[in-house]
């Protein structure tokens, strides 16, 4: 006969009460699964858009930080003094000869004329002139004696109607290339800014304010500019006294019989629109303007040409026998188109 176990009650509510609790940690297992793979995608999510947030910010604070420092930085035509080898070692890299030139070159300044430090000058077709201005505003000079005895802002009208030159309507502003009835007044208010701006720094005892101003002045690309070409109008006005004197029969420099002496400059008029007239435009100074500039400022200009190392034209004198003590700037070059400002 066969024998049937009998569950007791106990253990059906034990069997029932398992299966419940089974069932109950289940779902709640898969409850908090659910839970934490949603907070982990949420969490994913939010780090990626962080992410691209950050970037995004970080690219647009770049830029404005870059707008801003073009838009409130000085835009300086002649640069903060650095340490001449370093600048060499940063220009003149590899082993051409001319790299090697140069090298030999900036090392003669540096341990033999004690030049320690240079100033670069912005390139352009005024650089010359901007080198040469610097320095005398800096330094504090005092007017050309001849300056002194004229008030060069009548010089304009005083060739027209006093010398009968009326070809200056045809005088050229550099780049502007403005000519017309009006030049007159152009140029005088070129001429006036120079001799009002020689005129302050001159009266400048400290040599440090001096040096504030022309970071101010040389940031000013339209009064630089004016400033410039007032420097070419001193130098047409010089030589259009010379070469009346010429014409009279008076002892004139060496320099300009020179430039008389030559087709393209053989008169006022064909030196302004030969040679001034594209000074700022198309071509810097030439070695005889830089002649002229040095007589017209009376400043003795030194160069040192460095790609005329180890020859006699190395260090040269503009002019090469001033006329009197003339203080003395000095300027380097390395190919007689663009300036530098050595520093001693």
């Amino acid at each position: 006969m066969p024998l049937y176990r009998v569950s007791a009650p106990g253990n059906d509510q034990v069997h029932a009460w398992t299966l419940v609790t089974s069932q109950a940690l289940d779902t709640a297992w898969r409850i908090a699964k659910g839970s934490v793979m949603l907070a982990v995608s949420f969490l994913v999510a939010a780090l990626c858009y962080f992410k691209r947030l950050h970037l995004y910010l970080g690219r647009r604070l770049k830029w404005w930080i870059g707008y801003l420092q073009r838009k409130f930085k000085r835009n300086l035509s002649v640069e903060a003094e650095v340490d001449l080898l370093s600048y060499c070692a940063r220009e003149w890299k590899g082993e051409t000869p001319r790299a090697k030139l140069m090298r030999k070159a900036y090392e003669e300044l540096f341990w033999r004329r004690h030049i320690k430090c240079v100033r670069q000058v912005k390139r352009d077709n005024y650089d010359a002139l901007r080198s040469v201005l610097f320095q005398i505003f800096s330094q504090g000079l005092s007017f050309p004696s001849w300056m002194k005895e004229k008030d060069i802002v009548k010089l304009p009208e005083k060739l027209l109607f006093s010398q009968g030159c009326n070809w200056i309507q045809q005088y050229s502003f550099g780049p502007e290339k403005y000519t017309g009835s009006n030049v007159f007044g152009k140029l005088r208010k070129c001429v006036e800014l120079l001799k009002t701006q020689w005129t302050e720094f001159s009266g400048i005892k400290d040599y440090h304010k001096r040096g504030s101003m022309c970071n101010i002045l040389f940031s000013n690309a339209i009064l630089e500019y004016k400033l410039y070409e007032a420097l070419k109008f001193i130098m047409l006005y010089q030589v259009t006294e010379v070469y009346e004197q010429m014409k009279t029969k008076k002892v004139i420099p060496s320099l300009f019989r020179l430039l008389f002496s030559r087709e393209t400059s053989c008169d006022p008029l064909s030196f302004m629109m030969n040679h001034l007239n594209s000074v700022g435009d198309t071509c810097g100074l030439e070695q005889i303007d830089m002649f002229i500039l040095g007589y017209s400022l009376e400043v003795k200009i030194k160069v040192f040409r460095l790609f005329k190392f180890n020859s006699r034209d190395f260090e040269v004198c503009y002019p090469e026998e001033p006329l009197r003590e003339w203080p003395e700037i000095s300027l380097l070059t390395e190919n007689d188109r663009h300036y530098h400002i050595p520093v001693f």
